[in-house]
């Protein structure tokens, strides 16, 4: 009797990180042969606005999807990393995809891919397409898993419209050393033609934008020049050349994602500015949801555990831009103790992403990563925030940092540094 392969979306799964490349190039060779040996799903997809950038790629997802909904259309999304479950990858028409639905495409993959070499991304990126190729919708949001130029979404031949979210620090090995590298990479979405939507940049990550943009003729809005977005008193206001617009406060949290609203309508009027108006941004930007970012956790195993008094925060942003908008955000919280419980991967600047953040925390408890992946040793991200002035201690879990925690006066506990450790309280906080 044949021993036949275990039939589950975790076994398949499992099964496709085996075939990771022992060595990888960055390339879409990989993706190309796959996606024609399924039929070249990527060419038969709904309108694409694709996304690339370093920060705010989720949560500009996430309102431009909350506005397209409000408006009555039917909206893919493709996102990555998953926080618990892989299904919320692929959201077809506003939910996560099925379970029957998730292991037939990953299946028919793997059979088509016949045991070559291909990264996890590679090859659940070629899923998604299958997945979005066979459902009918009015518009996709694709987001990029890694820079953009070599990214298994950018074998699109024409998407709708490209944006470009605010390019920092990250990734530096694949990507760069430099502002200018990493926008170089990011700017590898822009097509010829086919109109960009840029948030605010630096001055060097935009001149590297500008001069891809010349040079294959791409017709740029450029926030700063052709728009403009920010918080005001009660709300949030949005300009471009049709004029000003008074919105509600964001849904999600920070000061920051006004502009990342801003950007969302930006690239949605870009697309097609008939669908929307003044009741449709109002909606979207006050309803939108996009979990482990600012996220307040009201409920649930682990938040109704804090003593009452006590609030439970996460968000998953690991770099020094992350960490510089999630200080503006702890500083402007009324008074009352914060408390940051972190763990961090080990390729990710600790110093860098702790530095904004000393200044605004009362307290700093470093525990384990979670999973498999490398992360910094509890101590040395201790130690990296006690010689910034923080008190500082260690915890192996979650779990048990939020009852130390507890032993002090009431506050607030942001668990913070790592979209792994966001997926890990989301999953405990479940159960």
């Amino acid at each position: 009797m044949t021993n036949r392969p275990p039939r589950t979306t975790d076994a398949v799964l499992e099964r496709l990180t085996a075939l990771h490349p022992k060595l990888i190039d960055l390339g879409l060779d990989r993706t190309e042969r796959l996606l024609a040996a399924l039929g070249n799903p990527e060419r038969s997809l709904p309108p694409v606005i694709h996304v690339a950038g370093t920060n705010g790629k989720g949560s500009t997802i996430a309102f431009m999807r909350a506005i397209a909904q409000a408006a009555g259309l039917r909206v893919h999304v493709y996102t990555s990393p998953h926080l618990v479950r892989f299904n919320e990858r692929i959201a077809l028409d506003g939910a996560p995809i099925g379970e029957d639905a998730l292991l037939a495409i990953l299946e028919e993959c793997e059979t088509a891919n016949g045991g070559a070499p291909v990264t996890f991304f590679e090859i659940t990126t070629a899923a998604a397409f299958l997945a979005f190729s066979r459902t009918p919708a009015d518009l996709l949001l694709l987001e990029t898993g890694l820079g953009g130029r070599f990214d298994s979404t950018n074998v699109l031949p024409a998407p709708a419209v490209t944006a470009i979210t605010p390019v920092s620090m990250d990734h530096m090995s694949f990507l760069g050393d430099t502002i200018a590298d990493i926008a170089f990479e990011k700017a590898g979405i822009l097509k010829p033609g086919v109109p960009g939507v840029v948030a605010p940049q630096l001055p060097e990550a935009l001149q590297v934008i500008e001069a891809r943009a010349q040079e294959i003729d791409v017709p740029l809005s450029i926030a700063g020049i052709d728009w403009a977005s920010g918080p005001v008193a009660g709300g949030m206001v949005y300009q471009d050349e049709e004029g000003e617009i008074h919105l509600p406060p964001p849904a999600l949290t920070g000061d920051h994602q006004a502009i990342n609203a801003g950007t969302a309508i930006a690239a949605l009027r870009c697309w097609n500015p008939a669908f929307w108006g003044l009741e449709e941004f109002s909606e979207g930007v006050s309803t939108a949801f996009w979990p482990g970012r600012l996220q307040h956790l009201r409920s649930g195993a682990l938040a109704d555990a804090l003593p009452d008094g006590w609030q439970l925060w996460l968000d998953g942003g690991h770099n020094p831009s992350a960490g510089t908008a999630l200080a503006e955000t702890v500083s402007a919280w009324p008074d009352g103790r914060t408390v940051l419980v972190c763990a961090m991967q080990e390729n990710k600047d600790a110093a860098g992403f702790l530095m904004p953040l000393a200044k605004a925390a009362d307290r700093l408890i470093a525990v384990d990563l979670p999973g498999s992946t490398p992360g910094h040793p509890p101590a040395a991200i201790a130690a990296i925030a006690k010689a910034m002035g923080v008190e500082t201690a260690t915890a192996p879990s979650v779990k048990e940092a939020l009852a130390d925690a507890a032993d002090r006066p009431a506050g607030r506990v942001l668990v913070c540094g790592s979209l792994y450790l966001a997926g890990e309280v989301l999953a405990a906080n479940e159960r």
